[in-house]
């Protein structure tokens, strides 16, 4: 006969005889050249006043001290481990996360969760920046030449919950025009001179609306609804302007939730529909997300940001600012690839007084022999300084007639002197330099082509061959790092703050990470590869 067994919550009331194995002080558990302790020391030195003021002075104190929990999070980044319960599991399993713990009692996942989202959200920019600080007293960064790349970074929504906004104003004017109609039933029903236009448009039918409901009141109209009722003229004139408020109420929100953009998406109204790399389907699909940017010295992340733009060639001026502003001091040079390029970006550099590294959008094709032999191409024309003009393959002049000024998205203003051909009636090569029915024309901005030509030679320069391969190394290499070694392909958070919240706790892992390995190899104080001579 088998015997009745009871099962207990404590498993150690089973009989077996219970001893506890690990040692009450873990110090010699941890080795001494492990990451844990480096990103412990260098944490330990920061300044976390404003992470404090953030907890209320009254009430209970915190079930983990701040610093702590602050160290417990960055190390988890730097562990490719991201989900609060993973960490909860980590800190009551893994010897290091109980190392950092230092006898306090394992945080659960909603304290972890809380602290990241709310506590930490206005400190871990200012704590970031003090690392960099660190390091760069410590030596580690050459503050010679800055690396800028971007990435598209997947957000945590839907795929499908997209709001165009072509599509929002296509309805809204529908619905204007269906209210038209309605107003003038209304004013000739009540014999009143109402009025909705397109700048109004919301007050005004709130005004219809609160008329409507007070006419109601007056003459005690009964609502009906179901079949085989009829309903009186008050109900159904209050009825449909009220599902028109609510309508355009709706398209305010949704103009507004687009914030210059062309698109957003319901579930987390910062990200933005743009293409991946990651395209496994290979149908070019949309996907909401979010550009990151970084900036790499030394091969250590000094700066990053988050930007709701789906071209980089946007993010590079407010990225410098933001740079400058949070490091106390400006690099010389600004090393970036083909994406960064305008003259927005050029001239602002040259204001600063920052060498441009920056590779033009058509230097690849320069190189092509298909280029070399478009006679439609400006560069494969001959041009007179003194009379300002261009020579056609036909040999006939190109000569400036008009200058037009246009402004960017971000409101720079540029001129564009615009140059058309004599005549291009009957040229047997028509057909190859231009699409246009009459003469052809040229668009060129004398600026942008002065300082893309001194970018040029800049990269061309054998200090622009090293920091064009270091970039290559550098910036997309912690990318590569950031996407596939730690795996962090999506955000598990939702909405601008806390996605730069995030990948701030990305970059200060990867930082203490590199450090280590820099440490561990005695790489200390490099900053640069060597570039590699060709036999």
């Amino acid at each position: 006969m088998t015997k009745y067994i009871k099962y207990h919550k404590n498993y150690t009331e089973f009989g077996e005889p219970y001893q506890l194995v690990l040692p009450l002080n873990l110090e010699g558990l941890v080795p001494d050249d492990d990451s844990v302790r480096l990103l412990s020391h260098e944490l330990e030195e920061l300044d976390y006043s404003l992470l404090y003021q953030a907890y209320s002075a009254k009430g209970r104190n915190p079930a983990v001290d701040p610093k702590t929990m602050f160290k417990i999070l960055t190390y988890a980044y730097s562990q490719n481990i991201y989900s609060s319960r993973k960490i909860e599991t980590a800190c009551k399993r893994d010897i290091n996360f109980m190392w950092l713990l230092a006898g306090q009692k394992a945080p659960d996942h909603s304290t972890i969760a809380r602290f990241r989202t709310g506590f930490l959200a206005d400190a871990c920019e200012n704590l970031f920046y003090q690392m960099i600080k660190r390091l760069e007293d410590s030596g580690e960064l050459s503050r010679e030449t800055v690396f800028i790349d971007g990435t598209k970074l997947e957000a945590c929504a839907n795929k499908y919950t997209f709001v165009w906004k072509k599509s929002v104003g296509k309805w809204e004017e529908k619905m204007f025009q269906k209210i038209q109609d309605a107003i003038q039933l209304l004013n000739r029903e009540y014999l009143k001179d109402f009025s909705v236009t397109l700048e109004t448009r919301t007050q005004d039918l709130q005004k219809i609306v609160s008329f409507l409901e007070r006419q109601c009141q007056t003459d005690n109209t009964v609502f009906v609804h179901g079949r085989g009722k009829r309903k009186s003229r008050n109900q159904r004139f209050f009825e449909l302007f009220h599902r028109f408020l609510e309508r355009q109420t709706i398209y305010d929100w949704h103009i507004a939730s687009f914030q210059g953009r062309n698109n957003y998406c319901k579930t987390d109204p910062d990200a933005t529909f743009m293409h991946m790399k990651d395209d496994h389907m290979r149908n070019a699909q949309l996907k909401p997300g979010y550009n990151v940017q970084i900036a790499v010295d030394s091969e250590y992340i000094v700066a990053t940001d988050i930007f709701q733009d789906r071209n980089d060639v946007w993010t590079l001026v407010p990225f410098l600012k933001t740079m400058e502003r949070n490091l106390d001091f400006r690099y010389p040079s600004v090393t970036a690839d083909s994406g960064y390029e305008s003259e927005e970006a050029y001239t602002y550099l040259r204001s600063v007084k920052q060498k441009p590294y920056i590779k033009p959008q058509t230097y690849e094709k320069w190189k092509k022999r298909s280029f070399k032999q478009d006679i439609s191409k400006r560069e494969n024309m001959g041009y007179d300084e003194k009379t300002d003009t261009y020579t056609c393959h036909a040999g006939k002049t190109l000569f400036p007639v008009f200058i037009k000024k246009q402004k960017s998205k971000s409101g720079y203003e540029s001129e564009v002197t615009v140059y058309e051909c004599e005549d291009c009636t009957d040229c047997p090569y028509k057909e190859k330099c231009t699409k246009a029915k009459g003469n052809k024309r040229l668009y060129i901005s004398k600026s942008f082509l002065e300082k893309r030509q001194e970018s040029y030679e800049n990269i061309l320069s054998e200090t622009g061959i090293k920091y064009r391969m270091n970039r290559s190394i550098q910036v997309e290499g912690a990318f590569g790092v950031l996407k596939n070694d730690y795996e962090f392909q999506r955000f598990l958070l939702r909405g601008k703050t806390r996605v730069k919240l995030e990948i701030l706790l990305l970059c200060m892992g990867y930082n203490i990470n590199k450090l280590h390995a820099k440490i561990q190899k005695e790489r200390t104080g490099s900053y640069l590869f060597p570039v590699k001579e060709t036999a």
